[in-house]
């Protein structure tokens, strides 16, 4: 199979791999495959697989909702949920995101490169920024929401998430700097397939949210308990 010139450029250029060497494949579908450079061109480098050595293995149906953020903060949110297992990652515009558009494809970019470093066999979705309201009228019915929720009178993840029935779809919303407004918290708590949850004491910034909120579920609903 040949590769793109951006793949052959970096498996050759960067990671310094000839002809004769192996290296790991996988598309998400397949499994797992060791593969053989048997070509390298100036623009072009072809494998050729050997034999499979891990099946197709799925994480679990978590998403990421993560309103728009300043860009660093959003690629690392984008890297470490590849890292953490999240199967999508979806952008959201609320009434207090900064910005309305991302590069989609930079993120999709840093999705793949994280999820190659991990060792898992497929990539996170990144979806398109779509309004919250947008994301909240058409909602699975076979999913669950967990919301976290910087405003006060909520529970502990770790306790909230003990007490509500366990589907085998998840998703974990994050909010912008400035947190949601009080018309967005108010349709969230009214919504049966949400559960709202507290962080811990202190504000946190949007991708140390992220990172713990993704953590926190793993730990208690996830494939960490394997």
């Amino acid at each position: 199979m040949p590769l793109g010139p951006d793949q052959g450029r970096y498996l050759t250029t960067v990671m310094r791999r000839a002809v004769g060497d192996d290296v790991l494949l996988f598309n998400g579908r397949d499994g797992e495959w060791r593969a053989e450079i048997t070509e390298v061109g100036k623009r072009s480098c072809v494998l050729t697989a050997v034999a499979r050595t891990r099946v197709q293995d799925l994480g679990p149906d978590l998403d990421l909702i993560v309103a728009l953020v300043k860009r660093a903060r959003l690629e690392t949110i984008v890297e470490k949920a590849a890292e953490l297992g999240v199967r999508r990652v979806r952008l959201a515009i609320t009434q207090y995101t900064q910005a309305d558009h991302t590069r989609v494809d930079r993120l999709s970019a840093i999705a793949v490169e994280a999820s190659e470093q991990t060792g898992r066999l497929d990539v996170p979705q990144v979806a398109a920024p779509m309004k919250l309201d947008q994301i909240l009228d058409s909602w699975p019915v076979d999913q669950r929401l967990m919301f976290c929720d910087e405003g006060g009178e909520v529970r502990s993840v770790l306790d909230a998430l003990g007490s509500v029935p366990a589907p085998a779809s998840w998703a974990i919303l994050i909010g912008p700097e400035g947190g949601f407004s009080t018309e967005e918290r108010a349709r969230l708590r009214g919504l049966d397939f949400v559960t709202p949850v507290g962080l811990g004491p202190r504000i946190l910034r949007a991708d140390t949210a992220a990172i713990s909120a993704m953590s926190l579920w793993q730990a208690k609903l996830g494939d960490w308990r394997s």
